[in-house]
């Protein structure tokens, strides 16, 4: 049987560790820390699976989908750039210095 990598409309559970990709695939193990990195009031994570379904525009009837034919990865492998950067974003600016401090 081929890998589906085609997705309709992904889904995280509950506790936000599983994002259940389509029903071939459940990406699991995300860590709590990549929800600290947001844009505007979500995490890039939770903006990713938001946007990346298929979308009927109900008075056109046009079809909005982000599967690609010549990369059926892209959306899985976005997914996995986004938790890196996330996780990498939050790890240094939880590294940066206090305000405060330095300016002291």
């Amino acid at each position: 049987m081929p890998i589906d990598w085609r997705v309709e409309k992904m889904k995280l559970s509950k506790d936000k560790i599983q994002l259940v990709y389509n029903d071939f695939l459940t990406i699991d193990g995300i860590p709590a820390e990549v929800y600290e990195y947001r844009l505007g009031t979500r995490s890039a994570l939770e903006w990713i699976v938001d946007q990346y379904r298929v979308k009927v525009d109900k008075r056109s009837g046009i079809v909005n989908d982000p599967n690609r034919a010549d990369a059926p990865r892209y959306i899985v492998d976005l997914i996995g750039q986004v938790i890196n950067v996330s996780l990498q974003t939050v790890e240094i600016v939880n590294g940066l210095p206090d305000l405060v401090s330095a300016v002291s």
